[in-house]
C-alpha cells in the first residue's frame, strides 16, 4: 500500500512522533518561501504542511495508515497536490476537507466522519526564536535595544529588571504566510559589567576609599548607573565593608519592587615611599602591630 506522505516528510513509516516533528521542522525551514527562492518551493512547502497535519495527529495518522494513498484517487499525494495547485492554498484545504469528510470519493469515510472535527487546519509554526545580548545597564534600567532578524532591523523595548535566560515575545515579527504572521521569541543574555555584580535583585559595586577616609570618615562621591551620589563613610571603615543604598538595585517585575545597591569598600593604602619621613617614623612607632 503506497503511503507517499511519509516520502513527503522523508521519513520511514515506522517514524515516531518526535521523528515526525523533527523532520517537519527541518523541511519547513528548508522550503519556506521566505528562505527558499526556488519557484517550486511554495508547492513543496504546502505539501510538507499537509503531510504533517495528518501524520502529527494520532487519530488521523492511524486512519491514513489504514487507507494509504487510495484516498487520493489512485495518485500519490505529490501528484494530487500539483493537479489541484492552481486552486490556491485556501481552495486546496477545501478540497482536502471535502474529500476526507466524504470518504475519499467513495467507499465510506476513511476518517470516520470528518477531518479532526474542525476541518483542515495547517499547523505551520511561523514563530522565530533567536538569542540577543543586551548591555548590563539596559537590563537594570530598561530601554530600547536594536535587533536584526531576517534582514529586518528594528528596536525592541527591554523592561527594567530583565535577567539572563529570560524570554521576550515580540508580536508580529515572525514569519508571514497566507495573511498570518508569527511572533519573535528572544532569549536574553545580559552582558557582564566590569563594575557591578547582580545578586538576585540586588547590585554590588566596589568603590575606592582612601586610607584617611577609612580611618577618620569622609563623604565620597560615587557614580552609579543612575546618578552620582555622596556616601558618608564612617570612621574605622573596614576593607570589604558594605553600605546599602535602598531601592537602587534591579526591578523585580513580579513584585513591582526594586532591590538595593550595596557599595563595597576597597580601602586604598598609600605608597609608603611617598609619605613624609617623619610621618612614617611616627607610624612605625605608634601603629599597632597586631
Amino acid at each position: 500500500m503506497a503511503k507517499s506522505l511519509y516520502k513527503t516528510l522523508e521519513i520511514n513509516e515506522s517514524a515516531n512522533e518526535s521523528e515526525i516533528k523533527k523532520a517537519y521542522r527541518k523541511l519547513a525551514r528548508q522550503y519556506h518561501p521566505d528562505v527558499n527562492k526556488d519557484p517550486d518551493s511554495e508547492e513543496k512547502f504546502k505539501e510538507i504542511n499537509s503531510a504533517y497535519e495528518i501524520l502529527s495527529d494520532k487519530e488521523k495518522k492511524q486512519q491514513y495508515d489504514m487507507q494509504g494513498d487510495s484516498m487520493f484517487g489512485g495518485q500519490n499525494f505529490h501528484d494530487f497536490s500539483r493537479s489541484h495547485g492552481g486552486a490556491g492554498a485556501g481552495s486546496m484545504e477545501d478540497i482536502l476537507r471535502e474529500m476526507f469528510s466524504n470518504g475519499g470519493g467513495g467507499g465510506g469515510n476513511p476518517f470516520g466522519g470528518g477531518f479532526g472535527g474542525g476541518g483542515f487546519q495547517q499547523e505551520v509554526n511561523l514563530d522565530i526564536e533567536t538569542n540577543v545580548t543586551i548591555p548590563f545597564i539596559v537590563s537594570i534600567l530598561g530601554g530600547s535595544h536594536p535587533v536584526s532578524v531576517q534582514g529586518d532591523r528594528f528596536d525592541i523595548k527591554i523592561p527594567a529588571g530583565v535577567n539572563s535566560g529570560e524570554k521576550m515575545r515580540v508580536k508580529g515579527k515572525g514569519h508571514a504566510q497566507s495573511g498570518r504572521v508569527g511572533d519573535l521569541f528572544l532569549k536574553i543574555t545580559v552582558a557582564s559589567s566590569p563594575d557591578y555584580v547582580r545578586e538576585g535583585d540586588d547590585l554590588v559595586k566596589s568603590f575606592d576609599v582612601p586610607l584617611f577616609a577609612a580611618l577618620f570618615g569622609e563623604k565620597i562621591a560615587i557614580e552609579t548607573l543612575e546618578k552620582e551620589i555622596k556616601l558618608k563613610v564612617p570612621q574605622n571603615t573596614k576593607n570589604g565593608q558594605r553600605f546599602r543604598v535602598k531601592e537602587m538595585g534591579a526591578m523585580n517585575r513580579k513584585l513591582k519592587t526594586r532591590g538595593n545597591l550595596y557599595l563595597e569598600a576597597n580601602i586604598v593604602l598609600p605608597n609608603v615611599e611617598t609619605l613624609d619621613e617623619d610621618l612614617v617614623e611616627i607610624m612605625k612607632e605608634k601603629l599597632p602591630k597586631d
